[in-house]
């Protein structure tokens, strides 16, 4: 965005969906292509080509909770905030922490 001289903001060519907006969009998208939905975004970076995101979410409930099964996706984005693709990356029980 630019400022104009009447103190207004114009909104130029390279500037894309806020950050929100971009998290906003890649949720419900997932949620329509997946049936999951997040319980958390823990990444959000930009590319050269769009936008890359990760997604945590619960692939399976169970009780009690910690032996939930999560998992985390990478999502890419389009400059636009368009879902191009998904893949899991991992799949770990939610009480398990990483391992260093």
């Amino acid at each position: 965005m630019t400022d104009r001289s009447d103190g207004t903001r114009k909104k130029t060519a390279t500037s894309g969906p806020s950050p929100l907006a971009l998290l906003r969009s890649a949720r419900d998208q997932l949620v329509e292509l997946t049936g999951l939905y997040p319980e958390s975004m823990p990444r959000l970076e930009q590319t050269d080509e769009g936008w890359v995101l990760d997604v945590e979410v619960v692939e399976l409930a169970r009780v009690p909770e910690t032996m939930s099964l999560m998992a985390l996706y990478e999502v890419t984005l389009d400059p636009d905030g368009q879902l191009t693709g998904y893949r899991r990356i991992r799949r770990y029980e939610r009480g398990r922490s990483d391992r260093g």
